[in-house]
């Protein structure tokens, strides 16, 4: 037993390790071993019923856990509705609405683990976990990321930070590293965490202006389809990734290079040669982003983690107790 307790503390530390030097604080592999044991196959068993009927809903996922982590840190703040008391929280902000998806699969998986593990389990952790589980089952079972728990749930969301925080899609590479390394995430993690971009949708109103009202390197032919699929006057969506719309590979890397993405930010990581070498690596070499993206994942899932009285554990994801 003695062992055994050493080995699960040395793979933890090992973990944290790979990652931020204090990013794990607070934060533990299997941390429900023993206060909820059914947690983690509860929430995938919940992700597994939503994706298989929509694989969009996993892609929202996916932004979902990042849209969280980068305002305020990993502490369900995004998921809070509006109140009298707080009539603009987080996904009420123009980064987050409407184009956000996947509360409902986040409130289906916290009344399921209420009820075998009432008031244990924070809505943060659930968040991490469903993103964890959508990136699995859209990669088909390639990326397998081990996530850390212990998150504590966040009081305060306001549109204001949500549109502070996250990286908008006209920034340029310059503006993108400085973005993530705010958040402690360094060049590579911001290319390899890009590469989520390879599912899901954006409505045509995040890049027509400045990718194809505006001179820019968009391939000719994939900006007359673009064009066709955007018509003037209204504001559909398109699927980020043309080739492969619902699987979580690299595809993104190779449509980078052959400048057939949507947004600026996507485009800007040919123009510096260190990022340009990373797009060019996750393209071309098997495995290799998959990998690096489960690493850069813990990374930015440990973001501003809320221990002690900083945080609560919600009893409904959408209000504060």
């Amino acid at each position: 037993m003695a062992f055994a307790a050493m080995t699960v503390k040395l793979a933890v530390a090992v973990t944290c390790a790979l990652v931020l030097a204090s990013a794990c604080h607070g934060l533990e592999l299997g941390y429900y071993k023993k206060s909820c044991p059914r947690v983690e196959a509860i929430v995938r068993d919940q992700v597994k019923k939503f994706v298989y009927k929509d694989a969009g809903v996993g892609a929202g996922l996916i932004r979902l856990v990042f849209h969280d982590c980068f305002v305020e840190g990993c502490d369900a703040s995004v998921l809070l509705d509006p109140t009298p008391a707080n009539p603009k929280p987080e996904k009420l902000s123009p980064p987050n609405f409407p184009s956000l998806r996947g509360f409902d699969v986040i409130d289906a998986a916290k009344d399921a683990v209420e009820r075998v593990c009432p008031g244990v389990v924070s809505c943060a952790d659930i968040v991490a976990f469903a993103a964890r589980d959508a990136a699995y089952f859209l990669s088909r079972m390639r990326v397998k990321i081990n996530v850390p728990g212990g998150r504590l749930d966040g009081r305060r969301s306001l549109d204001s930070d949500a549109l502070n925080n996250l990286p908008p899609p006209f920034f340029n590479v310059n503006q993108l590293i400085g973005a993530f390394a705010a958040k402690g995430l360094d060049a590579e993690d911001m290319v390899v965490l890009s590469g989520a971009h390879t599912v899901g949708r954006s409505h045509c109103s995040s890049f027509v202006s400045d990718r194809l009202a505006a001179p820019s390197d968009i391939n000719g032919g994939f900006a007359n389809f673009l064009k066709q699929r955007c018509p003037a006057g209204s504001d559909p969506t398109v699927n980020q990734d043309v080739v492969t719309p619902n699987a979580f590979d690299n595809q993104y890397y190779k449509n980078v290079l052959s400048h057939k993405v949507l947004f600026t930010s996507d485009a800007a990581l040919l123009t510096s040669p260190a990022t340009a070498k990373m797009v060019s690596d996750n393209a071309n070499i098997p495995g290799w982003w998959e990998d690096k993206f489960a690493k850069a994942f813990v990374k930015m899932a440990s973001i501003g983690v809320k221990t002690g009285y900083q945080g609560e554990i919600r009893r409904h994801c959408r209000v504060v107790n």
